[in-house]
């Protein structure tokens, strides 16, 4: 899967996945990268990677790691089988979780019924309110799709606002396809299908 980064509808970086499937185990590795530039100065700078296992369709692990600009940010999510639960170590947030939390990468469509997500950069648990906004059709690359709209919002409305989840996603109606993503944070972003085999 690969997803063009757009920014106030500037094409500014990619998204890429890589699924390796060996018998009944499951690898998708990610890299995303973008930066905004002004005048001819990067003004931002984002690069991250990560690693996500399955085994029979039951989560692992997950790893990845993160710089923006000059910080450094990291999640290390294990599935602990003792516990029943999920141990993180993260940037953010270190301690136990439940394994009905999903990580936040959009591509998995069984993010719609968790009740929380967890941040894919720093381990941050995000409890979630999707909201169904109803069919449409999307026009992305030349190619129509009948998508299926959805809104997360952080269902903590104390948070500040910089830690408010707030994102529109797309869905392929009879694939489960995530096709677009869209939200605003010092501008209007998006990502849109670039390309998928």
């Amino acid at each position: 899967l690969e997803y063009e980064l757009f920014r106030n509808n500037q094409s500014i970086g990619y998204h890429k996945y890589d699924f390796k499937r060996n018998d009944d185990k499951l690898t998708i590795l990610s890299e995303v990268s973008f930066k905004i530039t002004k005048l001819g100065v990067d003004l931002y700078k984002y690069f991250a990677k990560s690693e996500e296992n399955y085994k029979k369709g039951v989560f692992q692990s997950y790893f990845s790691k993160t710089k923006q600009n000059k910080k450094d940010r990291y999640v290390n999510i294990k599935f602990d089988v003792n516990k029943d639960n999920l141990l993180i170590d993260g940037s953010s947030y270190k301690g136990e979780a439940s394994k009905d939390f999903i990580v936040g990468t959009w591509w998995n469509h069984e993010i719609i019924k968790a009740k929380a997500q967890i941040s894919a950069i720093s381990g941050r648990i995000i409890h979630q309110k999707v909201t169904f906004l109803g069919k449409k059709k999307l026009n992305i690359n030349g190619k129509t799709y009948e998508a299926l709209h959805f809104n997360f919002s952080s269902s903590d409305k104390n948070l500040p606002d910089n830690k408010k989840l707030n994102t529109d996603i797309w869905y392929d109606q009879k694939t489960n396809l995530w096709l677009k993503a869209s939200f605003d944070k010092t501008g209007y972003w998006e990502y849109r299908l670039k390309k998928y085999n």
